[in-house]
């Protein structure tokens, strides 16, 4: 894995580390949501697994037909940087894609197997970050589905900054069963 790889790879080992944390601070409220029909921190973990595993899928499937990919140009940077910005807005939300918004139930496993799978998922993407081939660095290999096509660097960016930004979610999560509580 390549320097630049590396040093996004371990900020993304960073956020979710942290958001466990968070996640798991709560103990048997990390399964409950603020209010009905809101996603708890266990879902919204569930979401982010289910968005990881989903990436590193569409990027082995695009790596398989690697002489098909293009060269990114300024149009994949300006998308990338203003999905950047919008994610790290506070209050900002998107709404999830269909596809993962189905794949969350409304009953997700612990937190230690969801941590388990996550961790599964995590040493695949390590590993297709350490065959990465250099000469499709500057080729764009994942279409997120509000940006358009990113380059690794810009995927692994968007994965650190969707994790930075449900982070606020388990916060915002947290203070509210602690009023909740009291």
């Amino acid at each position: 894995m390549n320097h630049r790889l590396h040093l996004r790879f371990e900020q993304l080992e960073h956020a979710t580390n942290h958001l466990f944390e968070a996640a798991a601070a709560l103990g048997e409220k990390a399964h409950q949501g603020p209010v009905p029909g809101q996603w708890s921190a266990a879902q919204v973990i569930h979401h982010l697994l289910v968005s990881e595993t989903s990436i590193n899928q569409y990027i082995e499937k695009k790596l398989r037909n690697s002489e098909e990919l293009q060269k990114a140009g300024l149009s994949h940077q300006l998308k990338s940087m203003l999905l950047r910005v919008l994610l790290r807005v506070p209050g900002f939300k998107f709404k999830a894609p269909a596809r993962l918004k189905e794949l969350t139930p409304d009953q997700v496993p612990a937190l230690a197997q969801l941590r388990q799978e996550w961790d599964s998922v995590r040493r695949h993407l390590e590993q297709i970050l350490n065959e990465y081939p250099d000469k499709l660095l500057s080729h764009a290999i994942f279409k997120h589905p509000r940006s358009g096509m990113l380059t690794i660097y810009q995927t692994l960016d968007f994965m650190v900054d969707h994790i930075l930004h449900h982070q606020r979610q388990v916060e915002r999560i947290s203070k509210a069963l602690q009023r909740v509580t009291e």
